[in-house]
């Protein structure tokens, strides 16, 4: 599985990658939102909110527009109206730093596999 790993911080990003890649996922890690943007071939963006150009909610918004892909936003603001405006823009699931490396891979999954499971639906509908 491809993740996008979008994060600023050098320190935070190099954990998670170790971590990720160490648990079997691919991981590119981008630093601003306009590389976020301009990237197309990924299962999962890891997208957090304080980036040098622009912030996360609208890196989420532009992706949404052109793709369904999951994304997860990771942020160490755990304020409730940062959570529901990142929901309602479109991010599929919220974690606030710090976080642990297995909870992070178990939302991954149950991100993906929500998201595998609805487009076979979909699919199972336009084949009747």
């Amino acid at each position: 599985m491809k993740v996008l790993l979008v994060e600023d911080d050098a320190a935070i990003a190099s954990s998670l990658r170790i971590g990720l890649e160490a648990s079997g996922f691919t991981v590119q890690h981008v630093t601003t939102g306009e590389q976020a943007v301009g990237t197309h071939d990924c299962d999962i963006v890891l997208l957090d909110i304080g980036l040098p150009d622009f912030d996360g909610f609208e890196v989420c918004r532009r992706i949404r527009a052109k793709s369904d892909v999951p994304i997860i936003m990771l942020t160490a603001r755990n304020e409730e109206i940062d959570r529901i405006f990142g929901l309602e823009i479109g991010a599929d699931d919220y974690v606030t730093k710090p976080f642990g490396l297995r909870e992070l891979i178990a939302r991954i999954r149950a991100v993906t596999r929500r998201r595998t499971v609805s487009q076979s639906e979909e699919n199972h509908q336009h084949h009747r």
